[in-house]
């Protein structure tokens, strides 16, 4: 009974919904590992029978096992809409999710590079001029001039890149569609990758490819990113996301309106962008201790 609601609620997450494919998987992901968890504290049920004490020990279990909260809440946020869908095909009565409460999470500063370690990436390392090299620094240089997600970079098709009018069409979240502006840098770039990989006769629409024309994995992606800011930096964080963090970051020092910068993340509120300014603040008290006679400096 359980493997029919959760294929129906996948499907409606997809099919209705319209998640992305990756965020589909996110939730089946966490739904199995909650049901996984529930054989072993029972032996026989039905999805009626399950109550907020059970959800509440599978939350408690993750934190005994030190999963961070941010990762706890996520799959509580799962179960939550996988029960709120139940209750609406009335397979249920009530929402046994809606009455636990989620681990508070740690709030800390976005991880990001500095303007110096990003000149370095593209004055100082040697990419190679074969179709590898060039496509890691195309990977590199349209996460930090677009401030994209991991999974919109792999979406990207070639269709989505309008070289003329120096502009990217993504998809983000929810299926939202946002078109984001790049320099000539960045055309040059690709123009250059599209050329080496028209030459290897590689013709998959998919933007960013491997050797063997296949669409690149999250994992692959990740590997690149960690290895090119393993050279610049000495940060723990080295993921696609530290460079998201820092094409917000640096645009916020830079003077750029913060609404702005929401609307090119493709944040739904104000608030997720307003992490970032922490780091702007601290840039001006930096300034402020060094020049102001009054400082104590």
């Amino acid at each position: 009974m359980a493997n029919n609601a959760i294929n129906g609620f996948l499907s409606y997450l997809n099919l209705q919904k319209r998640f992305s494919p990756l965020t589909v998987l996110n939730y089946e992901s966490d739904l199995n590992q909650f049901f996984i968890f529930l054989d072993d504290e029972l032996s026989s049920y039905s999805l009626p029978d399950i109550t907020y004490l059970h959800i509440r020990g599978f939350i408690a279990s993750l934190m005994d096992q030190q999963i961070a909260p941010s990762s706890v809440n996520r799959k509580l946020s799962a179960l939550k809409s996988f029960f709120r869908y139940l209750v609406v095909k009335d397979i249920i009565s009530t929402n046994p999710a809606q009455r636990v409460p989620g681990p508070k999470k740690v709030k800390r500063l976005p991880v990001f590079a500095d303007e110096n370690q990003m000149s370095d990436i593209f004055s100082k390392i040697t990419f190679g001029n074969d179709f590898e090299g060039i496509r890691n620094k195309l990977i590199i240089d349209i996460f930090y001039q677009t401030g994209i997600r991991r999974a919109e970079l792999i979406g990207l098709n070639e269709s989505d890149i309008d070289i003329y009018n120096l502009q990217l069409k993504v998809l983000g979240k929810g299926n939202k569609e946002r078109v984001i502006p790049f320099d000539i840098s960045l055309k040059r770039n690709i123009e250059a990758y599209i050329s080496v990989k028209e030459h290897a006769s590689l013709l998959n629409t998919v933007l960013l490819v491997t050797a063997k024309n296949k669409a690149m994995s999250p994992a692959l992606v990740t590997k690149i990113v960690s290895t090119v800011l393993g050279q610049v930096t000495t940060n723990i964080k080295k993921s696609p996301h530290v460079l998201r963090h820092t094409f917000a970051t640096h645009l916020l020092n830079n003077g750029a309106d913060i609404n702005a910068v929401k609307e090119l993340l493709g944040h739904s509120s104000l608030s997720a962008t307003q992490i970032y300014t922490h780091n702007t603040i601290e840039k001006l008290k930096k300034s402020y201790n060094q020049a102001h006679p009054r400082s104590g400096n």
